[in-house]
């Protein structure tokens, strides 16, 4: 067995990305403090075509040299947008019909393993600060709280690795629908 070379790969262009229809998700990151963590939340978000990244409050915004050390280009492929403040970036959501869903440990939540997506909606996963988690303004408006299953003796992931845990199983179950 041997790896695909750069040009096997079958990547589409900047313009072709731009132009592809997307997964009906908008990744929106609420106060997220590490330009790294912005940065590859950036990169897989592209790598299963999303919508948008939405930033709101503190998260720092392209262009950075700490966001691409990690985004790798993916920033001029996303399309994004900041808000001051997650309650804007909330009634922008609203406006355009996206459901809004928390990714965070909380009373009621459903278990990522039991969310099935609903053919013909629109999603915007809220994944927050890397203290605090989703912050309390956005658990009050959310239609949905998704909790991601763990087993061993942490009780959170990363938020890049929940973002690519999240949009993972979202993309395998909605090609499905």
């Amino acid at each position: 067995m041997r790896k695909l070379k750069l040009d096997e790969l079958n990547r589409v262009s900047l313009d072709e990305f731009k132009t592809k229809e997307k997964l009906p998700v908008i990744v929106v990151l609420d106060h997220v403090r590490s330009l790294n963590n912005v940065g590859s939340a950036f990169r897989t978000a592209d790598g299963f075509a999303v919508e948008a990244i939405y930033l709101c409050g503190i998260t720092a915004q392209p262009p950075h040299r700490e966001i691409e050390k990690t985004a790798l280009g993916a920033t001029q492929s996303m399309a994004w947008k900041h808000f001051e403040s997650v309650a804007d970036a909330i009634k922008d959501l609203r406006a355009n019909n996206f459901e809004i869903v928390a990714i965070e440990q909380a009373e009621n939540s459903i278990s990522l393993l039991e969310f099935t997506p609903e053919k013909d909606k629109k999603y915007a996963f809220f994944f927050g600060n890397e203290v605090n988690g989703v912050s309390d303004e956005v658990m009050k408006a959310i239609d949905a709280c998704i909790e991601i299953p763990q087993f061993g003796t942490k009780h959170s992931f990363n938020i890049v690795i929940s973002t690519g845990i999240v949009l993972w199983d979202f993309y395998s179950k909605s090609s499905k629908l």
